[in-house]
C-alpha cells in the first residue's frame, strides 16, 4: 500500500511539472492576420485572411507545437477598392474554381516537426490542409514574447487549385495566374 502512494505521488508530481513546462498560447483572432499575395503575368492582387482559432505551444522556453484554423470566407482583397472588381475578384476566389468556401470554409495548419534554426527562429514543417487536401509545406517561423511572424510559398495546385495555371491550361497566355501564392502570417497572443 504504501509503494502504491509513493507512486501516485510521483505520478502527479511528474504531471505537475510537465503541465508547468508546457504553455499553450491562444492566438489573439482579431489581431492575427494572414495576408496573402497572387501573381500573374499582368500584375499582382493582394488580401487577408482571417484566423478562427490557433495555437503555439512552448515548453521550456522553446516552441513544440502549432494548430491553426483560418476562417476562408473572410477572404479579402486589399489592394482594389469597391467598384474597381473588388467584389467579383473575392467573389471568384470564394468560388469553386479557387476555395470553395461554401464547402470548405476553412483551412488548417498543424506543426508535426519543429527544429530550431536559431535563438528565436524555427524550422516548421506542417501539414496545411486547403479544400480537405493536405500536404507537408515547410516554413521558417520567429517567435517573440507575444508574437510569431513567417512568410511562405503555397503552391495552390497542389490542393485542386488549378484555375489560369498554365501548368494545366494550354493557351492561357497572359492570363496565365503564377502557381504559387505568398502567405505572411502575423500571429498576437
Amino acid at each position: 500500500m504504501k509503494n502504491l502512494k509513493t507512486i501516485a505521488i510521483a505520478f502527479v508530481a511528474a504531471l505537475s511539472t510537465f503541465a508547468a513546462t508546457a504553455q499553450e498560447k491562444k492566438i489573439d483572432t482579431k489581431t492575427s492576420k494572414i495576408v496573402w499575395v497572387g501573381e500573374k503575368l499582368t500584375g499582382t492582387h493582394s488580401g487577408t485572411i482571417d484566423f478562427k482559432e490557433g495555437v503555439i505551444i512552448i515548453r521550456k522556453g522553446k516552441l513544440t507545437g502549432g494548430s491553426f484554423t483560418a476562417d476562408m470566407n473572410s477572404l479579402q482583397v486589399t489592394d482594389l477598392k469597391a467598384g474597381e472588381g473588388k467584389e467579383k475578384l473575392e467573389g471568384h476566389l470564394k468560388a469553386d474554381d479557387f476555395f470553395g468556401t461554401a464547402t470548405h470554409p476553412t483551412a488548417k495548419i498543424l506543426f508535426k516537426t519543429i527544429k530550431a534554426k536559431s535563438a528565436d527562429v524555427y524550422t516548421v514543417t506542417a501539414d496545411l490542409t486547403i479544400k480537405n487536401i493536405t500536404k507537408p509545406v515547410t516554413f521558417d517561423l520567429t517567435v517573440g514574447k507575444n508574437s510569431a511572424t513567417t512568410t511562405f510559398k503555397v503552391d495552390r495546385t497542389k490542393y485542386d487549385i488549378k484555375y489560369g495555371s498554365k501548368s494545366f491550361v494550354e493557351g492561357i497566355g497572359d492570363k496565365a495566374i503564377y502557381d504559387e501564392f505568398e502567405l505572411t502570417v502575423n500571429l498576437k497572443f
